[in-house]
């Protein structure tokens, strides 16, 4: 991928056609199977991060995210950004805070909107740029988004679209996948224009179904017939990954502003991660001239990502684990495939033999070269359940800190790198969710053993910790359920037609 100042999007698969930013928002996923990104990368302007100290967060994300979107105006931008991390949506004026830990590590807490996960930081967003895009590409078509979640995506697209104009969403989540809290998010959804449904299987079922959905013609064709076209609000679509960057941009600058480092130092940054998008983010964002040194990959027990970043070998065929951080039990990382583009220089054709590997195999090995790039840039480690709760422990413990099971992972791998490499550059742990959406996982790991039902386990970990359960959390007990079925991957399609011809 160069870079340079210009902006239209092209598929890893085939880099011979162009599209806008508006048309690369709206379609989602490239015709030929690609995931869509820029043709040329952004650099951040000389002096960005002096410029960024004094602005909000949402006058950062328009900074930011105005370098990707031409043909969006700054003042639509700043609309947005306003609507989407307003005090309305998130119950933090930063938005996105660090919280200092000690010894040079942070936390970035990116769970303080509306659905208590890091994916409202995107999803509160993105249906401000596919309505906008809607527009701009002249669409006479309404928009069918599909989404498959392994916890939070689903709860924070749904929020994110509920009675949009022009859209109908249909999330599918896998049976028993995800934690109860989760999937009371998402059954209790409020909205004229959505629907839920429980996938048989895991998640890369229900994330394999989805895209065999979008190559389905026929489908495709009697969705026209009806007046709509299909898109994602997954981390496929470049609508949901852009927004990402943002954040790591702004906790560069909190860092500077807060005296943590000084401006040009490095920093490293450890995300838990499955489908590979949250840190690919920190990727881009250190390809756009942010100081980040180290880019560490925290895994649970489905480790096929640190296993791929140690060996240069992916491989999906292994056993599943429904872990306790449910949100990283995938298999199939998506989007690896964009890492691999920019890795390889920009070779479509290359990238298309892995994934082809992929699908008729479910493994690829990497040429050498590339393997020594990712590996140079990329430190990977993993984290089974034990560890994860001990881990989740001792940070209470130690600095009264309660964080989930995902963050836990990061803290583990952030300690495992550290502890091999003797590297104390200052740190950023993501926290990705309110550890009130894994209640029964810590108070576990806090000792209990006898859990309250339903709800009811929210005030108990609030009882015990003297920590306040987030307000979206605490109304889930005036919700009612609204979704209640289930279907196995090849009924997906019925489901959406379902959606399409209810009023």
């Amino acid at each position: 991928m160069k870079v340079v100042n210009s902006m239209h999007y092209i598929s890893t698969r085939d880099d011979a056609r162009s599209c806008t930013a508006a048309e690369a928002i709206v379609q989602g996923l490239a015709p030929d199977g690609g995931l869509l990104i820029p043709e040329v990368l952004p650099r951040l302007p000389a002096g960005a991060v002096d410029a960024l100290q004094d602005m909000s967060y949402q006058q950062r994300a328009v900074y930011v995210m105005n370098l990707f979107l031409e043909g969006f105006t700054v003042a639509e931008l700043a609309r947005f950004a306003n609507a989407a991390y307003g005090p309305e949506r998130f119950d933090c004026k930063e938005v996105a805070p660090l919280r200092f830990l000690g010894d040079g590590v942070s936390c970035l807490e990116l769970w303080h909107g509306p659905t208590c996960a890091f994916k409202d930081m995107a999803l509160q967003m993105l249906p401000h740029l596919l309505t906008a895009s809607l527009a701009k590409n002249r669409e006479q078509k309404d928009v069918c988004i599909l989404v498959a979640t392994s916890g939070d995506t689903g709860k924070a697209a749904l929020e994110g679209f509920r009675d949009v104009n022009r859209t109908k969403i249909l999330v599918f989540y896998p049976q028993n996948g995800v934690s109860a809290i989760q999937e009371l998010q998402m059954v209790t959804q409020m909205g004229k224009n959505v629907g839920v449904c429980a996938v048989e299987g895991n998640f890369d079922d229900a994330q394999t179904g989805v895209k065999e959905i979008f190559s389905d013609e026929a489908l495709r064709t009697n969705l026209a017939a009806q007046g709509y076209f299909l898109s994602s609000a997954n981390s496929i679509n470049w609508g949901r990954l852009l927004p990402q960057i943002v954040y790591y941009v702004s906790a560069y600058t909190d860092l500077v502003k807060g005296g943590k480092i000084k401006n040009g130092d490095q920093m490293n940054v450890c995300v838990p991660t499955g489908n590979f998008g949250n840190i690919l983010a920190a990727y881009y964002a250190k390809r756009m001239g942010l100081p980040i040194a180290r880019l560490i990959c925290a895994s649970n027990q489905n480790n096929v990502l640190t296993d791929f970043i140690q060996t240069g070998v992916y491989d999906r065929n292994r056993p599943f684990y429904n872990t306790i951080s449910p949100s990283m039990d995938i298999l199939i990382s998506s989007n690896l495939e964009r890492l691999l583009h920019a890795m390889a220089k920009g070779k479509a054709a290359e990238v298309r033999e892995y994934m082809d590997a992929l699908k008729q195999h479910g493994s690829y090995r990497v040429r050498p070269e590339l393997f020594q790039k990712i590996e140079s840039q990329f430190y990977a480690g993993f984290c089974d359940d034990a560890a994860t709760k001990k881990t989740i422990r001792q940070v209470w413990d130690s600095a009264k800190y309660l964080i989930d099971p995902h963050t836990a992972v990061a803290v583990h791998v952030l300690a495992q790198y550290r502890a091999e490499t003797g590297d104390k550059t200052p740190s950023v742990i993501v926290s990705t969710a309110s550890p009130f959406k894994f209640c029964d996982s810590v108070l576990s790991a806090l000792g209990q053993t006898k859990f309250q039902e339903g709800t009811e386990i929210l005030d108990q970990l609030s009882k015990l910790t003297g920590v306040p359960v987030p307000l979206p959390l605490a109304r889930l007990n005036q919700s009612t359920v609204r979704f209640r079925g289930y279907t196995s991957k090849e009924q997906m399609t019925e489901k959406v037609l379902e959606l399409i011809n209810q009023q």
